[in-house]
């Protein structure tokens, strides 16, 4: 299946002592179905809050973003938790890993929160070790929490990420507390799942030589969408 994403002339005022500040402004792109677009910019320049919309965790001014999918549009700009939990996966910044659960454990939590019916649990319990493999933690699905480096983590991060089988990737900076190896790793894994999985997804980060290896960077300054550059897709 291909899904895609559109944002179009999305933009978010708020009050701010008595003037409008203007967080994001005109901004309107598409992300293909296995495409991952970095989005960069100065700290304060409206990168979170274009992720925070896209995911469906706040409601723009105006505009819209449309997760595409054969079965037909969501829109995204209405939050809702529900389009959250089903259609999108989303890498944080800090995993936020429960220390008293393990790897597998961490993802199998996920589809309890879609309301897994019991018989279904086997199945998760496999899809959870499926893919704690495809990003490099094969047998380690026992393993606590606290027993695994940070790269490690980030691994198992991005593994929840998926585990509902989601329509659409958002990363929140998600190698900005590793070193640069165990960085590499990580959005390498990303960009590989997303062209596997045929997932649209939003990279964020300020880490240049990270979003040299991804398919193109959105450049954002004071909410405006102020540069688009692209390597061939391959």
């Amino acid at each position: 299946m291909t899904y895609s994403l559109s944002v179009e002339d999305l933009s978010l005022d708020v009050a701010d002592g008595g003037t409008t500040r203007h967080l994001l402004q005109d901004i309107s792109f598409e992300v293909h179905g296995g495409e991952v677009v970095g989005v960069t910019g100065p700290s304060g320049s409206g990168k979170s809050t274009l992720l925070a919309i896209a995911g469906s965790l706040q409601r723009p001014t105006s505009g819209e973003v449309t997760l595409h999918t054969p079965e037909g549009s969501i829109c995204l700009s209405t939050p809702r938790a529900r389009t959250r939990r089903e259609h999108i996966g989303i890498v944080f910044q800090q995993p936020n890993l429960l220390p008293a659960l393990t790897a597998e454990e961490q993802l199998v939590l996920m589809t309890r929160l879609n309301r897994v019916l019991p018989h279904q649990r086997r199945r998760a319990k496999e899809r959870a070790n499926e893919l704690l493999a495809a990003v490099g933690l094969e047998g380690m699905g026992g393993r606590r929490i606290g027993s695994l480096s940070g790269g490690q983590q980030a691994r198992v991060n991005l593994a929840r990420a998926l585990m509902n089988e989601p329509k659409l990737l958002l990363a929140d900076e998600p190698t900005a507390a590793l070193d640069t190896q165990a960085a590499t790793m990580v959005t390498e894994l990303i960009s590989t799942l997303a062209h596997e999985h045929k997932l649209p997804t939003l990279y964020v980060s300020h880490d240049q030589q990270q979003l040299a290896k991804l398919d193109r960077t959105l450049t954002i300054v004071d909410g405006s969408l102020k540069e688009l550059a692209s390597v061939p897709m391959v």
